[in-house]
């Protein structure tokens, strides 16, 4: 069940671009909408919020309607955590935006999420764009031995968040090549606001759902990138993924590392516009 939080003002041009909230199956997901143009929503990784889009949304919010949510349980966000439940929400915060065809970001864990969606309601998809995407088996299953899960776990259980946290910051996945200090600042506010609640909660995340058609079904037009710095294992997936689906461009950002978007978010903004110019849908 979707409801507007009672707070929610009308998405006009004066505050498409502030918080909003909507709640929808027990979580109340925070999102900013701004721009206007060819819708195109953006899906974070994990322990990110939507804020980890602020160098893409300059650039893309005069060619298009950017959204960005707070998946569930992240960020400012209710709720569990579950890229099954997150599929969902897409749909519901769709919906509740009056969004016919949307063309989707999902960065890492937010990959799964958009794929997920594109194969259960395809007809609500223009085009994705797959960021440093874990790996996909045949079963479609994605592997994320990169993120040693049951180690941060235990962490948590007998240290506490804040050395999680400490230790995740040094993980070569967030580790950003650039000097750039704001970068530096947005990427570290973002590790603070995470509430770690799928560690403490054991959370397992799945994935693409099993009784899908599989990854080869997505027959929409998908970009797939990754920094030249990435971990070899994201590289390879992100290689892999690119050689099952039909319709796919690769792009690779230089002086990059997991986190592209904020390490040359230059080239990175000139991939994606220049992507979703040919292929997200104006609304009509």
């Amino acid at each position: 069940m979707t409801t507007a939080s009672a707070n929610l003002p009308p998405p006009t041009d004066a505050n498409r671009d502030v918080d909003q909230y909507l709640t929808t199956d027990g979580a109340r997901l925070r999102f900013r909408d701004g721009g206007s143009g060819p819708p195109v929503l953006m899906v974070h990784g994990w322990t990110l919020d939507l804020e980890m889009w602020e160098p893409q949304v300059a650039a893309l919010r005069g060619h298009f309607r950017v959204i960005r949510v707070d998946r569930r349980g992240f960020g400012l966000s209710s709720g569990s955590p579950s890229v099954d439940q997150d599929i969902a929400d897409i749909g519901s915060l769709c919906e509740h935006l009056a969004l016919g065809c949307v063309a989707l970001i999902g960065m890492s864990q937010g990959a799964r999420a958009a794929m997920g969606f594109a194969l259960t309601e395809p007809a609500r998809v223009s085009c994705l764009i797959l960021d440093g995407p874990p790996d996909y088996g045949s079963n479609t299953v994605p592997a994320d031995d990169d993120v040693p899960l049951e180690h941060y776990r235990a962490i948590v259980r007998e240290r506490g968040m804040s050395a999680f946290r400490r230790e995740w910051s040094a993980h070569p996945l967030l580790s950003l090549r650039t000097a750039d200090r704001h970068m530096h600042e947005l990427l570290g506010a973002m590790i603070l606001r995470y509430p770690g609640n799928d560690l403490v909660e054991s959370v397992v995340p799945q994935g693409v759902p099993q009784d899908s058609a599989g990854i080869g079904s997505i027959d929409l037009p998908v970009l797939v990138i990754t920094g030249d710095h990435d971990l070899p294992s994201r590289t390879q997936a992100a290689n892999h993924l690119a050689g099952q689906l039909p319709d796919t461009e690769r792009a690779v950002i230089r002086a990059a590392g997991h986190l592209s978007n904020l390490d040359n978010p230059q080239q990175y903004n000139t991939v994606a516009r220049a992507f979703l110019e040919r292929f997200a849908v104006p609304v009509l």
